[in-house]
């Protein structure tokens, strides 16, 4: 016996007795008044209206109902399994059309949280701000992936605002930087590290894991506090969890940091895609070869520091915007106006009208959150548009069911079940299936997520965590729970329509609502179809923009090539001693069998590093205001023969051209045009700097333009230099032409590397070719995920079509047997069937392709040297779309063409 049927017995045995002893109760009262024990009765009767009357209310009392409701629900799922079971092509080919749907939405979704849900592990993160600084920036600036270049302030300017706000808790400055890091005599690696302020730790709120966090006192004296904070990632992974580390010494470019502390588990940083493994004070800038001195931090013309800051428990984001802009624009007016000499009137007023903004740092300090938000976006929008197919594939599925049971759902209205019980078994049934569909969806979302991975750079896979995020649960319930009503609710409504009773009295002919179902069923191929095309279409551009992406004349020969970075600086080399290692890692790389050419460069190819500088060119008039940046890189000898980068006057740099040596530059084209120097830019001197700059450099050369950090950015004025002659090199990269195949080359190069320090790593090891197909994952990823779902949803279509015709074929025998006796040929009865196919392909093709025009413009942020539509893709989306559609019609066509008319017939 179940429980619950045991509840109700105990129940129903409770409310007899409580209804006699009321019942009696009650008659005794009206005795006592004097009348009749028949009449006293007859009133109690009446008063409780009847016994059973009574006990409804009392069991409405005692909760006798939802118990009565759960026993009903279980019966409708139990039954809705058997239904399901009994059924299991459809019930397969269901779950399977909805766990591919549904897998891709949660994986996607995965994505989305992480890059644009997930706050930040610290205490009451909703109440963090991040800081920005567009507007003008005279002098210099320095941005990395934490943000842009609207989002660095100098670091006097910090002080400044932190000090005399009144709307923060604190405010907080911070710079990601490479750490070469070493333990205990072993080279670790080069990891991520973060430079912040005191006001770092307290401000988020973090408990240690291990030992303490450094606060406010490592602010002063500059260079004053060599220690360092471990995140709880880098302490169990590179140190073993020691309990005993703090208090060792960690050598972080070649520094001596003692470890004071671990952050707390699941922390790593404020910068999304710049996970940190090392926590130093930001005033050990300079000493952890920064690049710059100590005077880095009284430069108020430099800007390089990231800002963030907590608001207090009862100041809101607008009341924080209202009090601290007026502050900016005083220390605007006050200190550092003044200091802007080459300005004029107007800019000067650009510059002290510079806005503050201030807005949500919840989710931390990051540039991937705007650069990939669009794109995950559109990825989720394509993932829904695959789910909506699956799910009109089930409303079909369900519709061509309903059909079938129509005697069944006749019978039961005729036997008294009510229409309301009859539309909550048939949704329990699809949602049923839902949920099915929900759990393999689940199930097949990790290898979606697999299937992402191995699109991604392993640089950019690092940073990611591509599992299934756990708000992907819900997130499945509730997409599973819609989905269920979404294509359950009209089939149900339809397959209980009280007009089903003359089921029971024929059983020849279409049941009355044939017409509506057939409408509705060829409604949502055709919504399949335009979806399938608007994805194809959208498919297509992206296809499109890629190759332009691929085929984009670079300025260099990339095939061949191999490319590895190294930094000498982080590990302790003076310069001195890393300009000679640099020289004789060249000279042995050029010796190496097969090796063609061999160079280096301070900013590698195609990464997204960038070195700006002002400069003064003999000649180019430069008044006030006047763009005098150009882009800057310092480079080896053989660095334009070995990148295959024409050289158009003048010479390339020689191993002559030393710190000893007069000072020569080589520009491109790019530069010449900025500063009119056209084809007489060689022996033109510049300067860099201001327009007080002295003019000591030659310009021995002029080479042709080539893209500088990014593959889709046209070539900036560039200028080069000789790293030779350069007063700081810390680091490198190297490339190598070889006749040797690219996994031959790439073998030699740790060991010849080793061969002069063994501790030295070797960071971003590969060929050219690879790297540049790295520059460009995003749109790569993008387009192949985009083709694969585009193919998803044309094939679930292709289904959907396969099956609604197929169903209006057997539902139209004997129509079509007697069109055959009447004398219609097989050839007309298939030009019948994919007539109505080509019919509803044209509709849903002119419908897709509105659609695609308008998916097409959002997106037009994310395609490359694309405006609008173009033939090729739209082309190429029809001719497939109609492929698909004759496929997916030509069988039953094919077999509506076979019928026998006298088989056909005899069924009437």
């Amino acid at each position: 016996m179940s429980w619950w049927t045991r509840r109700r017995e105990g129940l129903e045995d409770d409310l007899d007795k409580e209804m006699r002893f009321h019942l009696d109760a009650y008659t005794d009262d009206l005795i006592r008044s004097g009348l009749p024990r028949p009449e006293a009765l007859r009133r109690a009767r009446v008063q409780f209206g009847s016994v059973e009357g009574a006990k409804d209310a009392c069991r409405r009392e005692r909760n006798l109902r939802p118990i009565e409701e759960l026993e009903q629900a279980m019966t409708n799922v139990r039954l809705a399994l058997r239904m399901l079971v009994k059924t299991p092509v459809v019930t397969s080919v269901a779950v399977v059309s909805l766990a591919l749907g549904i897998g891709s939405n949660a994986a996607i979704f995965s994505l989305y949280s992480q890059f644009l849900l997930r706050p930040l592990p610290v205490v009451e993160p909703e109440r963090l701000v991040n800081l920005e600084a567009p507007g003008p920036k005279p002098g210099s600036d320095s941005c990395t992936g934490q943000g842009g270049c609207d989002e660095v302030f100098s670091y006097p300017m910090f002080r400044d605002l932190q000090r005399e706000q009144t709307v923060f808790t604190d405010l907080v400055a911070h710079r990601g930087f490479g750490a070469s890091v070493a333990h205990e005599g072993r080279t670790i690696d080069i990891v991520q590290g973060m430079q912040v302020s005191g006001s770092y730790f307290p401000t988020l709120g973090l408990v240690p894991a291990l030992g303490r966090l450094f606060g406010p006192e490592v602010d002063e004296p500059i260079g004053g506090h060599p220690v360092a904070v471990l995140s709880h990632a880098f302490w169990q992974t590179q140190l073993g969890g020691a309990g005993d580390v703090v208090g060792d010494v960690l050598l972080v470019n070649g520094e001596p940091l003692t470890i004071v502390g671990v952050t707390p588990a699941g922390f790593s940083g404020t910068a999304f895609n710049m996970p940190s493994m090392v926590f130093v004070p930001l005033t050990m800038h300079a000493r952890l070869g920064g690049g710059f001195g100590e005077g880095r931090f009284e430069d108020r013309r430099n800007y390089w520091l990231y800002l963030f800051a907590r608001r207090k428990p009862d100041v809101s984001l607008e009341q924080a915007r209202a009090a601290m802009t007026p502050l900016y624009r005083s220390i605007l007016t006050d200190v550092e106006a003044p200091l802007q000499t080459d300005m004029s009137e107007e800019m000067r007023a650009r510059f002290l009208a510079k806005p503050l903004p201030i807005v949500d740092g919840w989710r931390g300090q990051s540039g991937a959150h705007e650069s990939f938000a669009l794109p995950l976006i559109l990825l989720l929008g394509i993932t829904g548009v695959v789910l909506l197919i699956a799910c009109a594939n089930i409303a079909n599925l369900l519709l061509a069911r309903s059909a079938a049971r129509a005697s069944e759902m006749a019978v039961r209205l005729s036997l008294g079940a009510t229409r309301r019980q009859l539309v909550t078994q048939l949704l329990t049934e699809s949602c049923l299936l839902a949920t099915l569909g929900g759990v393999a969806g689940l199930l097949a979302a990790p290898w979606t997520l697999r299937f992402i991975a191995a699109l991604l750079p392993p640089r950019v896979a690092e940073v990611l965590q591509l599992t299934l995020d756990p708000y992907a649960l819900p997130f499945t319930a509730a997409v599973a729970l819609a989905t269920g009503l979404l294509f359950g609710i009209f089939p149900a409504f339809h397959g209980t329509r009280g007009a089903l009773v003359t089921a029971l009295k024929h059983d020849a002919g279409q049941p009355d609502g044939a017409r509506s179902a057939a409408g509705f069923r060829s409604g949502l191929v055709m919504a399949q179809f335009a979806l399938a095309a608007m994805l194809l279409v959208v498919t297509g551009l992206f296809v499109q923009s890629l190759r332009n992406v691929s085929g984009a004349d670079l300025g260099i020969r990339t095939h061949d090539v191999v490319t590895f970075r190294l930094w000498p600086g982080l590990n302790g080399y003076g310069d001195e001693q890393a300009r000679a290692f640099f020289e004789r890692l060249e000279a042995e790389m050029a010796a190496q069998p097969g090796v063609t050419g061999a160079t280096a460069a301070s900013i590698p190819v195609f990464v997204g590093d960038s070195w700006a500088i002002d400069v003064r060119v003999e000649g180019f008039e430069a008044p006030p205001d006047t763009d005098r940046e150009t882009r800057f890189n310092q480079v080896g000898t053989d660095y334009f023969r070995t990148l295959g980068i024409p050289l158009l006057a003048g010479r390339t740099f020689t191993e002559a051209d030393v710190r000893a040596a007069p000072p020569v530059a080589i520009v491109n084209e790019a530069f010449a045009r900025k500063f009119a120097l056209g084809r007489g830019a060689v022996g033109r001197r510049l300067g860099r700097g201001g327009l007080d700059a002295e003019l000591d450099t030659e310009i021995v050369g002029l080479v042709a333009d080539t893209r500088y950090n990014s593959v889709k950015t046209p070539a900036p004025p560039l200028l080069y230099v000789p790293y030779r002659q350069a007063d700081t090199v810390g680091s490198l990269a190297f490339y190598a032409r070889s006749t040797v195949p690219p996994e031959a080359a790439l073998r030699t190069v740790r060991p010849l590397v080793a061969a002069l320090d063994p501790n030295l790593p070797v960071t971003q090891l590969m060929t050219l070719p690879r790297l540049v197909e790295e520059a460009a994952f995003e749109d790569r990823v993008i387009t192949l995920l985009s083709a694969a779902f585009a193919g998803l949803a044309t094939l679930l279509a292709a289904v959907g079509l396969y099956g609604v015709l197929a169903y209006t074929v057997a539902l139209r025998t004997r129509e079509i047997g007697l069109r055959m006796a009447l004398g219609a040929g097989a050839t007309r009865v298939r030009a019948m069937v994919l007539g109505h196919v080509a019919r509803l392909t044209l509709v849903a093709g002119a419908v897709g392709l509105a659609a695609a025009f308008g998916v097409g413009r959002l997106a037009r942020s994310l395609l490359y040297e694309i405006e609008g539509l173009t033939p090729a893709p739209v082309a190429v989306s029809v001719l497939t779309l109609a492929a698909v559609a004759l496929a997916a019609g030509f069988v039953p066509a094919r077999r509506a063409s076979r019928i026998d008319p006298m088989a056909a017939l005899r069924q009437e």
